[in-house]
């Protein structure tokens, strides 16, 4: 059978393109768990949009090109800030119970922006109740779903896009499916890493999906890592939202001090590599493997009400934060490279379009501004939609500025190499390719990872494909990060510690 639209993924991105594509075609959605498994079910710190009566696209325009440091593509933020309205009414009219004091919805603040315009639903569980009032509008929706599906490769003729290859989690069954145009709305990458915030999905399938059938991959050399997920022995890391430090949360180390004074002059509200940077450094001035994050100068309601979910998760492991300091430390959160679009969504592939954390719109540059990835989801979505429908074909525009194109090269295969797994993989990506950087341990990274990739025998099952997706994934990453010989947003190379001009553009892969 044949579908106008395929679209991969069931996060934000993914479901918001099926409502919009449904009344223009057929409509598969392929997910390889279930419909409502997802990394946007996790976001807590909710979605920025200029909607507050002091507050301007103009202005949300300027907090997120000063956080690009340097490489956000203009016109992309411009249409990010200028339909983020819209959207927003949009999530309003389909049920998205957006937090509201005296009628209104309510406004908070988060770092680097320079006042409050982020929304919540539910507090802390704004992911959840966006993916939820999605998730549900899909099902009653014509779109077909097929869950527990994974797409094993991309199949294209005369380099346009014919359909997917799909791999039955469960039974192990493959079929090809085609269709007119095909979406990946498949997340970031966060599991490449020993310490993440993200779900078991984030094993970056888009982009080494894309990559393999002829996409442009760039800007993989910046990653986010979150200041802030809590750290306790034995527990999982859970992420502690940064709306918890624009609420006034303040950091201290294991001394009591308030530390960010020392390296920041927003402090606690300072973009989120530089908190998470200034963290790992007090870690090791002081010795210890975390640091704390203390709200207990706030009301109690105040806390209990806003971060419901991060009060519960903590109390369940002995930690009253209205009255105890929260532990954490950095934690991998976000992929903000990816698979090269346009403005509208569309790849150098015909009929391939991306959108989501596995797209790289050009929004964030080299480090994303706290609570615009829901929304880029959103705007750019739409703009797929609208494209391949026709309503609007207004030039395309691919992210502005110098490229520096590269392939992956032969490698010196590392004897002995270490034996591969995905334990294996995320504590290399950890110690090697993560919140700090230097020449030799990504060429060491690069060197293993390029032995694994040629060693690791054909996937057969769900396991098997994320894990080769991840160490491609990890090889496109290490070897951006290799070739930027400088500091750059949430790119930090200890060997390179200052930004360059020299380096003020973006690194493109291809097959």
């Amino acid at each position: 059978m044949q579908y106008d639209y395929i679209i991969v993924g069931s996060g934000i991105a993914g479901l918001y393109a099926a409502l919009l594509a449904g009344p223009h075609g057929s409509v598969l959605i392929i997910t390889k768990g279930s419909l409502e498994e997802c990394n946007t079910r996790y976001a807590q710190g909710g979605i920025a949009a200029a909607i507050g009566r002091n507050d301007s696209p103009e202005l949300h325009f300027q907090d997120t090109i000063n956080a690009g440091a340097g490489l956000s593509d203009e016109e992309s933020v411009r249409i990010l800030v200028s339909e983020a309205p819209d959207r927003i009414t949009e999530l309003v009219a389909i049920g998205v119970p957006f937090d509201t004091v005296e009628g209104e919805i309510a406004l908070t603040r988060e770092a680097a922006h320079s006042l409050p315009r982020i929304l919540h639903a539910g507090g802390d569980s704004t992911g959840e109740h966006i993916e939820v009032t999605l998730s549900n509008r899909v099902r009653s929706s014509g779109a077909r779903v097929r869950e527990f599906s994974l797409v094993t490769e991309i199949i294209t003729e005369n380099s346009n896009v014919a359909g997917v290859r799909v791999m039955d989690t469960k039974g192990g069954e493959v079929e090809d499916i085609a269709c007119r145009f095909l979406i990946l709305a498949t997340g970031g990458a966060g599991r490449l890493f020993k310490i993440n915030t993200n779900s078991e999905i984030a094993t970056s399938d888009g982009v080494a999906l894309a990559f393999r059938a002829g996409a442009e991959i760039i800007d993989m050399e910046f990653f986010q890592f979150h200041p802030t997920a809590l750290r306790l022995p034995g527990v999982a890391p859970f992420l502690i939202s940064e709306a918890v430090r624009g609420e006034g949360g303040v950091l201290r180390n294991n001394r009591g001090y308030a530390f960010m004074q020392d390296y920041a002059e927003q402090k606690d509200l300072a973009p989120r590599d530089v908190v998470a940077r200034s963290i790992l450094f007090e870690m090791a001035k002081t010795g210890a493997d975390k640091v704390f994050l203390d709200v207990t100068h706030l009301p109690p309601r105040t806390v209990t009400t806003r971060f419901p979910n991060i009060f519960r998760v903590c109390l369940a492991q002995g930690i009253d934060i209205t009255k105890e300091l929260i532990p954490v430390a950095p934690a991998a959160h976000y992929t903000i490279g990816g698979i090269k679009t346009d403005h509208w969504g569309a790849t150098n592939v015909s009929g391939l379009f991306a959108c989501g954390e596995t797209a790289c719109t050009g929004v964030h540059g080299a480090n994303r501004l706290a609570s615009n990835s829901l929304l880029e989801a959103l705007v750019f979505s739409r703009r797929i939609i609208s494209r391949a429908i026709g309503a609007d074909n207004s030039p395309a525009g691919f992210i502005e500025g110098d490229y520096i194109y590269s392939k992956l090269s032969e490698r010196k295969i590392p004897e002995p190499l270490p034996q591969y797994s995905l334990a294996a993989l995320q504590e290399l990506m950890w110690e090697k390719v993560g919140v700090m950087r230097d020449k030799k341990g990504l060429n060491e990274a690069a060197d293993i990872l390029a032995g694994w990739e040629k060693v690791i025998p054909p996937p057969a099952d769900r396991p098997g494909h994320e894990l080769c997706n991840l160490v491609l994934a990890g090889r496109l990453m290490t070897e951006s990060a290799l070739l930027r010989e400088e500091s750059r947003g949430a790119h930090y190379r200890s060997d390179f510690p200052q930004p360059s001009s020299a380096w003020q553009c973006h690194i493109v892969f291809t097959k």
